[in-house]
């Protein structure tokens, strides 16, 4: 049943809050939030642990009350519930729009309600009795917002996913120096409390001069495994190709994402240095969605495997399974290198075992070159401080109890549990 709130507080009117997932995991985040009879969703995530074919049964909720979701960035796991979702305005950044529009022919996934209001940089939105004060911030994902939610004169600050060693974080560094006043509530990502490392997270510049050394030693061919969806390390890729003279090949997936952004000043199929290159199984899928109007417009660098395997020392490839089989057909891995650049709890997957075997079958060495998405457990601390909240709530971690090393008035809530403020 879902979850009705009262018009009658008394004197004192109430917001109400319920993580409905999230609040003892990683990934899959979801909050609804109540004030004077009306709703909205803070995200609306797939867990990690499922898939879009097969959801998780979705949080209950008064599709009558609800305003609208706000979508704090487009990764999967803040998104992925939007078509079990009830129908309403969905809100986000326009590029983050852009993105998950461009992605989805290629997405094996339904089809996601988009239609809603642009979230922007500092301005305020309104959606029924709620003001939500958007914040840019650095995370993987691009386009992403932590969030000022008010209504009946209480307020809460969600963080999304956060992190201040990327390319944007001088985003994170002003939100810290100018932090909103007053806080009742910080619902405040824990990704890294409990992963076992303690040193720093590298910043994005230092990758850029890791994989920059690598593609120095490669004789061949460099297969970046990047998710194309992480704009900060293409550039850092594209950076370290223009360092070692490598030109960078792009699929039209990766094309359509990089031209999403709207942002003159990311790598783009046009620009020298960069190159379209399809394979077939991509082929296929062009065909079969009709994206020839999207081919041609990134195809005035366009070459073949057999161009790459002419120079092979002459290339980078953002890199993903169905390439395997190309570019052995078109013997472009002589002197070849597998770089990882994703999270390296993913190789586990069997996905990526099937990589890596193909991998050692071809002589290929591999090398881990990878920062977090997310915050460290220090920059953490020095957000809660600056933010100061009257409370800190665990969300998007799985050991909230380790909150407590961040600041010392924490209150944990469960998986569908209301509370108030």
């Amino acid at each position: 049943m879902a979850h009705v709130v009262s018009l009658e507080h008394g004197s004192m009117p109430l917001m109400k809050i319920c993580i409905h997932r999230g609040a003892k995991e990683i990934g899959g985040s979801c909050v609804q939030v109540e004030a004077g009879g009306e709703s909205i969703l803070i995200d609306a995530g797939m867990p990690l642990t499922s898939d879009s074919e097969s959801p998780p049964i979705p949080p209950i909720v008064d599709g009558s009350s609800l305003r609208g979701i706000v979508i704090s960035h487009p990764h999967q796991d803040h998104y992925g519930l939007l078509p079990w979702m009830p129908t309403t305005p969905v809100l986000m950044g326009d590029a983050a729009r852009r993105i998950l529009r461009a992605a989805a022919p290629f997405m094996r996934q339904p089809s996601l309600n988009l239609d809603g209001p642009s979230l922007v940089d500092r301005k305020t939105v309104s959606l029924g009795s709620f003001r939500i004060t958007l914040y840019l911030v650095d995370h993987s994902a691009y386009d992403s917002y932590a969030l000022l939610i008010e209504a009946d004169g209480k307020r809460l600050f969600y963080s999304g996913d956060i992190r201040v060693h990327g390319r944007k974080r001088e985003l994170v560094d002003r939100l810290m120096a100018t932090p909103p006043a007053s806080l009742d509530v910080l619902l405040l990502e824990g990704t890294t409390l409990g992963r076992a490392c303690n040193v720093a997270p590298k910043p994005e510049d230092a990758i850029e001069d890791e994989l920059a050394e690598i593609f120095r030693e490669t004789t061949g061919i460099a297969l970046i495994h990047a998710s194309a969806q992480n704009i900060d390390r293409l550039v850092s890729i594209f950076r370290a190709c223009l360092k070692t003279h490598r030109t960078l090949v792009v699929d039209l997936y990766t094309a359509e994402i990089l031209a999403a952004t709207g942002n003159p000043h990311i790598p783009q199929s046009d620009w020298n240095r960069i190159a379209l290159c399809v394979p077939q199984r991509q082929r296929l899928q062009i065909k079969k969605a009709g994206l020839f109007e999207a081919l041609e417009r990134h195809s005035r660098h366009r070459i073949f495997p057999k161009t790459i395997a002419k120079n092979p020392g002459g290339y980078a490839l953002i890199f993903r399974e169905l390439w395997m089989r190309d570019l052995e057909r078109a013997n472009c891995l002589d002197g070849a290198c597998l770089i990882h650049s994703q999270w390296d709890g993913y190789l586990k997957e069997d996905r990526l075992l099937k990589i890596d075997a193909w991998r050692k079958t071809n002589g290929m060495p591999f090398h881990q070159v990878h920062t977090s998405g997310h915050a460290s457990p220090g920059d953490l601390k020095r957000l809660v401080t600056a933010l100061n909240p009257k409370m800190l709530v665990p969300i998007h971690s799985d050991v909230p109890e380790r909150y407590s090393e961040l600041y010392p008035y924490v209150t944990a809530h469960a998986d569908g549990e209301w509370w108030e403020i």
